[in-house]
């Protein structure tokens, strides 16, 4: 779009911001990112992160075109976090969570553990929470990008973020999980990190490992990156390649440790020799999807104490969430079009099926249980020119968040069922707040 059509298009942006968001996304398929920017916010340290290579083996890692999202949804999305938070640190919330959880979940580590995702569609009446992800990744390729975006005019420009994510504050984080597992940084202070997952080099998300190596690293905190059989215990300590680990910042999807590599870390996990962040409790008590059954029952909320304000918020940003089973079967598949189907401790879009996209057979692998079933929420959309071709990309919001405070948001574009990064076009896109005045609803 050129300049001209786009101040015409933000001349004629509707009063609510909300509004306004949405005629954006449809009209506006301006180029955002300046990749000189993201060059050099990649290669900025070492240098190990290749700006080229990184284009070239993932190409569909970014999407070069920013998401304009209301500020009354970014308030409501932090708002909704918020009231989670508070939720989960209710004891009767954990007890019944913590019930059905892996028995590695029982474990109190005291770290809070770090990178939660929380994932919201914008729906018509405003975000709907999807899902949370325990160790949810890209939150400083997003941050990198933010700080890559440029305004293709005037207007635009002023939306753009006054506040840029400081990385600093990552690594703060960490040191406070060091803090709240116990440590005291004046006897004992956090010298080194392991960044762990399986196969580590051949992850999509490789290239983020490096940057942390290098972020911590340049905060004074040596650091690793490692597969799980690469640690050793020996009763005292976690050991990589001869050296002691402080802290582990988990990448793995083993969310409770339990195939054969991630032995040696379990047991370090337990005996507290390490901390390990984030670890299963952090899971079982925020991502396990059948938290969300609990978290969508309203009498039972307010049994435990949770108050009308939450329990509102939570009811109008929660779909509706139940359990497979075998007993309701036929009632799921009888109106399967109206549901989304999720593996309770998934991860991702991984064994995630759209219910009118679903085979019988498949269903009936589903049926047999680890399910929940989540009345969908059509994902918002972005509208882009691509090679000359206009083209509707859905969209999902990540809210990147530490101890109930929003850290970050990131959008997702993407075709097909689920995100992929995959598509020409699609990726993680920076996110651009329509700012909206004091009376609710107002633009700027």
């Amino acid at each position: 779009m050129d300049n001209e059509r786009l101040r015409s298009l933000t001349d004629l942006l509707p009063a609510d911001c909300r509004a306004a968001a949405e005629l954006l996304n449809r009209g506006c398929a301006c180029i955002s990112v300046d990749h000189q920017s993201l060059k050099a916010a990649l290669e900025h340290g070492e240098g190990a992160i290749s700006h080229a290579d990184l284009l070239a083996t993932r190409p569909h890692l970014f999407s070069d075109s920013m998401v304009f999202v209301s500020e009354a949804h970014l308030l409501r999305m932090a708002k909704t976090v918020a009231a989670l938070d508070r939720v989960v640190a209710l004891p009767a919330y954990q007890e019944r969570v913590l019930e059905y959880a892996p028995p590695v979940a029982r474990h109190s580590p005291g770290a809070a553990g770090v990178f939660l995702g929380y994932d919201f569609h914008l729906g018509p009446d405003g975000p709907w929470l999807i899902e949370i992800n325990s160790n949810a990744g890209g939150a400083l390729l997003n941050a990198c990008l933010l700080r890559a975006q440029r305004a293709c005019c005037e207007p635009v420009a002023r939306m753009m973020p006054a506040a840029l994510p400081d990385a600093a504050a990552f690594v703060a984080m960490f040191r406070e999980e060091w803090r709240l597992a116990g440590r005291d940084s004046r006897l004992r202070p956090l010298t080194r990190i392991a960044i762990v997952d399986s196969l580590p080099a051949e992850q999509y998300l490789a290239p983020e490992f490096e940057l942390f190596r290098q972020l911590f690293e340049a905060n004074g905190i040596a650091a690793m990156i490692a597969d799980p059989a690469e640690l050793s215990f020996d009763g005292e300590r976690l050991v990589c390649r001869g050296q002691a680990v402080d802290l582990v910042y988990n990448r793995l999807t083993d969310f409770a440790l339990e195939e054969p590599p991630q032995a040696m870390l379990r047991a370090a996990y337990l005996a507290d020799a390490v901390v390990l962040t984030p670890h299963p409790q952090a899971h079982a008590l925020f991502a396990d999807k059948r938290n969300l059954v609990a978290l969508g029952d309203d009498a039972w909320l307010a049994r435990i104490g949770v108050d009308d304000e939450d329990r509102q918020f939570l009811a109008s940003s929660i779909p509706r969430t139940e359990e497979v089973t075998a007993e309701r079967a036929e009632a799921f598949w009888t109106g399967r079009k109206r549901w989304f189907f999720k593996p309770a401790a998934g991860f991702g879009s991984r064994a995630t099926y759209r219910g009118d996209k679903m085979t019988r057979r498949v269903f009936e692998e589903i049926a047999r249980g680890g399910y929940v079933a989540q009345a969908v929420v059509a994902p918002s959309e972005r509208r882009l020119l691509i090679d000359g071709v206009e083209q509707d990309f859905k969209l999902d919001l990540r809210n990147y968040v530490y101890r109930g405070v929003v850290q970050l948001v990131s959008a997702r574009l993407y075709r097909g069922q689920t995100t992929n990064f995959r598509t020409p076009g699609g990726g993680f896109a920076a996110v651009v707040p329509v700012s909206c005045n004091a009376q609710p609803g107002n633009c700027r």
